[in-house]
C-alpha cells in the first residue's frame, strides 16, 4: 500500500508578510511532524486573502514576486523538511497582480507555478490577472511521483478546469481556498474528483477569517471497490472550522488500480461533439452575460 499523507494547513494570516512566513513556517513543521509529504496552504498566504473592503491600489502594493524571499524561504523549507509544499501569494504581475500557487518539491525545486484562471470577475478580484493554462507537474515525493494540478477557489466552479488537469495525467488536484465551504462546493469537489478518477485536496481558512469556516478537504475519486457492495464514500477528510494542521492519507495504489478499470475520466467521451465548449459566440440562455475571455 502506497499511502501519500497530505497536510493542510487550515491556519489564519498573522496580519504581516513576515508574520505569515513565521506562522506559515511553524505549520510546515507541524505537517512535517505528522508525517505529511505534501503540505498546501489556503489562498493567497502572502497576505492572507485580504483583498475586500480595502482601496484596490493598497492591496496591490502587497503583490510581491514569486522569486522574493518570501517564496524562496518556503522552497528552502521543503529540501530541509524533505516534503513537497504548495504555497499561496498575491503575486507581481506586469498588468496587475495574479492569485497564483508556487509548488515545490522534496527538494526544494521548484515544479509549477499557477495563476487562478477563473478569478472572481464579479467583486473585486477584477481587478487581478488571469492565469492562462492548467499545468500538471511531475512532482518528487517519498511515496515517490505523483502527477499534481492546481486549481484556486473559484476554478472548481468550472467542471473544464479539472477535466483538462485529468487529460493531462493528473492524479492529485491541489485547491488553495478561501470562501465558505458549503453544501454545494463540497459538492463541487467530491464532483471533480468522481467524475475524473482522481484526488482533490482543498485547503480553506479557518472559521476565524472573515467569510470563511474551515472545512478543508480530500476526496480520493474511488467511487467502487471489486471486493465492497455498493458505492464508497470518497470523502478521506472534511476537517472542522478550527484553526489546524489537518492530514489524510491517498492511497495511490487504490487510485491508480481504479483508475485502469472504471468507466470515468478519458475512457468514454466524444470530444468531436463537445465543440460549443469552445465556441465563444454562442449566447447561452444565461441571466449573465458580462463574462470576460
Amino acid at each position: 500500500m502506497n499511502l501519500l499523507k497530505i497536510a493542510l494547513l487550515q491556519i489564519a494570516p498573522a496580519g504581516t508578510l513576515a508574520g505569515n512566513l513565521e506562522k506559515g513556517t511553524a505549520a510546515c513543521r507541524r505537517a512535517k511532524e505528522l508525517g505529511a509529504d505534501i503540505a498546501l496552504f489556503p489562498e493567497m498566504w502572502s497576505n492572507g486573502y485580504n483583498i475586500y473592503g480595502r482601496p484596490v491600489e493598497e492591496w496591490k502594493a502587497e503583490a510581491i514576486s514569486a522569486g522574493s524571499d518570501f517564496i524562496r524561504s518556503f522552497g528552502r523549507l521543503a529540501g530541509e523538511l524533505n516534503m513537497a509544499i504548495g504555497v499561496t501569494l498575491l503575486e507581481a504581475w506586469e498588468n496587475g497582480p495574479r492569485n497564483t500557487l508556487v509548488l515545490f518539491d522534496r527538494f526544494g525545486e521548484r515544479k509549477l507555478t499557477f495563476a487562478k484562471v477563473h478569478t472572481c470577475d464579479f467583486d473585486v478580484e477584477r481587478n487581478l490577472t488571469p492565469g492562462e493554462d492548467f499545468p500538471v507537474t511531475a512532482l518528487d515525493t517519498a511515496q515517490g511521483e505523483v502527477q499534481v494540478g492546481v486549481m484556486i477557489c473559484y476554478d472548481r466552479e468550472f467542471p473544464e478546469s479539472a477535466r483538462i488537469l485529468m487529460l493531462r495525467g493528473a492524479e492529485l488536484i491541489l485547491v488553495p481556498n478561501a470562501c465558505p465551504m458549503e453544501l454545494n462546493r463540497l459538492s463541487q469537489l467530491r464532483a471533480r474528483a468522481y467524475e475524473n478518477m482522481l484526488a482533490v485536496a482543498t485547503c480553506n481558512y479557518p472559521d476565524s477569517v472573515p467569510d470563511c469556516n474551515g472545512g478543508s478537504s480530500v476526496f480520493d475519486g474511488v467511487a467502487c471497490l471489486p471486493e465492497a457492495a455498493g458505492s464508497r464514500d470518497t470523502c478521506l477528510l472534511q476537517a472542522g472550522g478550527g484553526e489546524g494542521v489537518y492530514t489524510a492519507e491517498l492511497d495511490l495504489d487504490m487510485l491508480r488500480a481504479y483508475r485502469t478499470r472504471e468507466v470515468h475520466g478519458n475512457a468514454y467521451r466524444h470530444p468531436k461533439k463537445y465543440g460549443i465548449l469552445t465556441d465563444t459566440q454562442i449566447n447561452a440562455p444565461f441571466i449573465r452575460e458580462d463574462y470576460r475571455e
